[in-house]
């Protein structure tokens, strides 16, 4: 028995349709899979994570509030590892009763940023920094700065953190 010619051609075209969908598909998987473990792929990505990380604890280094200073500078030791985590909180109860006493409080906000050298291997990064740092007196008018940082970054199981921060003069080049 032979199907009419009508129903011989709509199956034809369905079975065109599932196939191009199927070798659609089978390229997509093979694609996913491909870029997968692609090492540009990878290294984009720890980038990323090293600038948002280096951005928000350098912006959160530059920020404190006299009536917290204790609890802030505490901040400061979660988002640090290395020697400059030592270097702190070795001096984290002097520098708390030093911001007390003289009533100032900043906030720092990262206007621009750049990851200048990273090694996926040895978890290490440096970036360059710059922030807006709003400083107010316990009296007086606030004023805002324009600062430089260069940053050396060591990626932890939390995250990437700080190691190193330095200051670089403005208009240095």
């Amino acid at each position: 028995m032979r199907l009419p010619r009508l129903l011989r051609g709509r199956a034809a075209g369905w079975t065109a349709a599932w196939t191009v969908a199927a070798v659609v598909c089978a390229l997509g998987a093979w694609s996913y899979a491909d870029t997968r473990g692609d090492d540009a792929l990878s290294y984009g990505k720890a980038r990323d994570a090293a600038l948002a990380d280096g951005q928000r604890d350098i912006a959160l280094l530059n920020t404190v509030d006299a009536a917290h200073a204790d609890a802030d500078l505490g901040r400061w030791l979660t988002v640090t590892a290395g020697p400059l985590h030592d270097r702190m909180a070795g001096t984290h109860t002097a520098d708390a009763a030093t911001l007390k006493q003289s009533g100032t409080s900043t906030r720092g906000t990262v206007t621009d940023a750049a990851v200048t050298e990273l090694d996926t291997r040895a978890g290490t990064a440096k970036l360059v920094a710059t922030v807006q740092v709003r400083v107010t007196p316990a009296t007086g008018t606030p004023t805002t700065d324009r600062k430089r940082f260069e940053a050396g970054l060591s990626r932890t199981p939390g995250g990437w953190k700080l190691t190193a921060l330095t200051a670089v003069p403005v208009g240095a080049s």
